[in-house]
């Protein structure tokens, strides 16, 4: 059976590890061209030139909406429009609100939700010329919360609530929004936050079922373009975390809150200790390493090649 992504162009921000290059790599293998969006330039050329001459990489901060701006007038001149957007570029920083720097909790909401809305209104116009559909990657801790994910779970909740309201608002103009809602995956966020943090490996142990289950990045990307091919409105991955998300009235109530809150008072100590002893805000891994992002470079052409940022 034919996908409906041939000859599709699907733009994806975070692409060049983890989440990001998975959907990136399947798209491709469903007959899509994709338009490879970051910080990463090594890592966005190696990939752009294993999925072949028909993609691209962009270099672009999703903080910056000049940047973002460009980099989706550059990608509809190279490939024609814009048919899918996967919002997918994310961060998240160590430890708890009381031993964090306010610019590291700061940075976590600017890139996982701010930087959500910037992709959206920079692709907006390109995308409903095509009629075409949204995938923001939020998460489970949109509707399930633990210490020392604060600025996360807002940033992941932001984007469910945002995603909600742009599906309405677009619904008219024919074009789809789904949300994503993944638990534990195994990309190098997550193993940064393993090695970083022993206390993260203790608790994730103790979480109920599905939230103790880790799942391969691959099966990630298969659960977020079986998504955008039936533009589904939610995504679940893995699939019975739906379960937690309707269970959000009794986990986030005072029942579900009390074993969380009795295991907090002996976790959270542990964890703004080893948060000292790191002496970091975020993963080795992350492109967001610090408070500040890392600049950006020219966008590159399709074979590969830089172009000058100012003209096109």
């Amino acid at each position: 059976m034919t996908s409906p992504l041939v000859g599709k162009t699907v733009l994806i921000t975070g692409a060049a590890r983890g989440i990001g290059a998975a959907t990136a790599r399947l798209a491709a293998e469903r007959g899509a061209r994709v338009a490879l969006v970051g910080l990463e330039p090594d890592l966005l050329t190696r990939l752009a030139e294993e999925l072949g001459p028909e993609h691209a990489w962009y270099a672009a901060d999703v903080t910056n909406q000049a940047e973002m701006e460009k980099m989706a007038i550059d990608v509809v001149r190279d490939f024609g429009g814009i048919d899918v957007v996967v919002a997918n570029a994310g961060v998240a920083n160590n430890g708890t609100v009381a031993v964090n720097p306010v610019d590291a909790i700061v940075r976590t909401i600017d890139v996982n939700l701010i930087g959500v809305i910037r992709t959206v209104k920079a692709t907006l116009p390109m995308v409903t010329a095509r009629r075409g559909y949204f995938t923001l990657i939020s998460s489970a801790a949109a509707f399930t919360v633990m210490p020392g994910m604060a600025a996360y779970c807002a940033s992941k909740a932001g984007v469910e609530q945002f995603g909600n309201a742009l599906r309405f608002e677009l619904a008219y103009r024919h074009v789809g929004v789904g949300t994503v809602h993944p638990s534990w995956i195994d990309t190098d966020m997550v193993r940064d936050q393993k090695e970083d943090f022993p206390t993260f490996n203790e608790t994730l142990k103790k979480l109920p079922w599905p939230l103790n289950v880790t799942t391969s990045v691959d099966a990630c990307a298969l659960a977020i373009v079986d998504g955008i091919e039936r533009r589904r409105r939610r995504v679940y991955v893995p699939r019975a975390v739906g379960l937690i998300e309707k269970l959000r009235p009794i986990t986030l109530g005072p029942i579900g809150a009390a074993p969380i809150m009795a295991q907090a008072r002996k976790l959270v100590p542990q964890i703004e200790r080893e948060m000292a002893k790191l002496g970091r805000s975020f993963g080795r891994s992350s492109a967001g390493l610090g408070a500040e992002p890392k600049p950006a470079t020219p966008a590159a052409s399709r074979n590969g090649r830089t172009r000058a940022a100012a003209k096109s």
